[in-house]
């Protein structure tokens, strides 16, 4: 058998008690301290108490996973003026990692460090700097919100990325380090997405390792089963209400099915956009199939998957979402836009993606495949049965076996250009 490496790993966030970033982290860290030793730096002071209680709990984990804890200065009110000064302050915990982890590599003698999250590609830290070999991603952020779609999200989340999409541009083109760090890490560059991968490709040139950034919960004890004849098709959209979410789509959707289909639409989640969508439901007439549950704990959220029949997903500005694995794992059929990491997650076994032309061609395709669904229960059955089977595929068992043959050849190369 192998022996275990040493790994350090820059995880910014991470959390056994939170979904998003901090959750996708725990879930990384964890993978790789199946086979490895490893050491952590991740940020002090919204996630140290934690990590923490999740050692507590597991005192196991210990004896694979150390955790080193970095501050980070903030100036709330200097980023509710200016968003983008997030950056400056998260550059400089990054350069704080950096220190520490020079003090580590000289108590402990690293092997190779991994630079692992936030997992956007414009802040790649400086871990590559220090002459290992060096592992970064899952990397995600290249991909662009569709042109034309920019007017569903309004017109204040129109601009947002509309200015979004123009500043990853020049960014890809002007930012020095992100270039950096991706051909120190050239050959052991973990992209999250099959289109953040071809973007890596073209605008630097290196190749990257596609692995999903998310996996499924623990399996969950679901048998699907066939919908009663008559019983409503219950849809079930699940997202932070925002303006890249675009569930306004869906509400059009519902729109186009006839009044005489029973159908009816269960929202998971709040956020700025509530009153607005809610009020266009209202314009649209789809109000009374609307079920509008707001922001559940997780139990009682997957609970409402658990009771749905199918699973709407109508980002525009995404990676792939936890969501999705909870969908799958909950033995629900997707129907997702043929966009983001949902094009390499849904496949014809599990759910129907969607082309992304025009808005309106959406609409009208989401609307034609809920009625398929609706009445078509053998084959919603079959999709619910291919879920299930669908989320092992992206088990946290198979990305712990990816990112242990990553790096044991990352080791074999040697550290990269500097």
């Amino acid at each position: 058998m192998s022996r275990r490496l040493k790994v350090l790993i820059s995880a910014y966030a991470v959390s056994p008690v939170r979904g998003s970033e901090p959750g996708m982290g725990w879930g990384w860290v964890l993978a790789a301290a199946r086979e490895h030793d490893v050491w952590v730096i991740t940020e002090a002071d919204r996630f140290r108490d934690e990590v923490e209680a999740g050692l507590e709990a597991h005192p196991e984990l210990r004896e694979h996973l150390s955790f080193h804890y970095v501050p980070r200065a903030r100036h709330d009110r200097l980023r509710r003026l200016w968003p983008p000064s997030y950056y400056w302050f998260y550059a400089a915990w990054q350069r704080e990692a950096k220190a520490l982890a020079q003090e580590l590599h000289a108590a402990h003698g690293f092997d190779l460090v991994h630079q692992l999250n936030l997992v956007g590609y414009r802040e790649p830290g400086y871990l590559y700097e220090l002459g290992l070999p060096f592992v970064w991603g899952p990397v995600g952020g290249l991909v662009q919100a569709p042109w034309r779609f920019l007017p569903v999200m309004g017109v204040r989340g129109g601009g947002y990325h509309l200015g979004k999409n123009a500043w990853n541009e020049l960014d890809l083109r002007l930012r020095a380090r992100p270039r950096r760090a991706a051909r120190a890490a050239a050959g052991h560059l973990i992209a999250a997405t099959r289109g953040n991968a071809e973007r890596i490709q073209r605008a630097w040139g290196v190749s990257a390792e596609v692995v999903c950034e998310v996996g499924p919960p623990d399996a969950l004890d679901v048998t699907p089963e066939r919908r009663s004849p008559g019983e409503p098709l219950r849809v079930v959209w699940s997202a932070g209400h925002v303006h890249g979410k675009a569930l306004g789509l869906l509400l059009r959707a519902l729109a186009q099915v006839p009044a005489s289909v029973a159908m009816t639409a269960h929202i998971l989640g709040d956020g700025p956009k509530t009153r607005e969508w809610q009020r266009l439901a209202a314009r649209l007439g789809v109000d009374a199939r609307c079920q509008w549950h707001g922001r559940l704990p997780r139990s009682e959220a997957v609970a409402v998957m658990r009771r749905g029949h199918v699973m709407v997903i109508t980002s525009l500005a995404d990676l792939t979402s936890t969501v999705l694995l909870e969908a799958l794992s909950s033995a629900l059929p997707v129907v997702a836009l043929d966009h983001c990491g949902f094009t390499d997650v849904v496949d014809d076994t599990c759910g129907l993606k969607l082309a992304v032309d025009t808005p309106g061609q959406v609409v009208a395709d989401l609307a034609a495949a809920l009625l398929r669904l609706e009445r078509d229960e053998t084959a919603r059955l079959a999709l619910a049965h291919g879920a299930r089977a669908r989320a092992k595929d992206f088990s946290w068992d198979r990305k712990a076996e990816r990112l242990a043959e990553i790096y044991r050849s990352a080791v074999a190369a040697g550290p990269g250009p500097p």
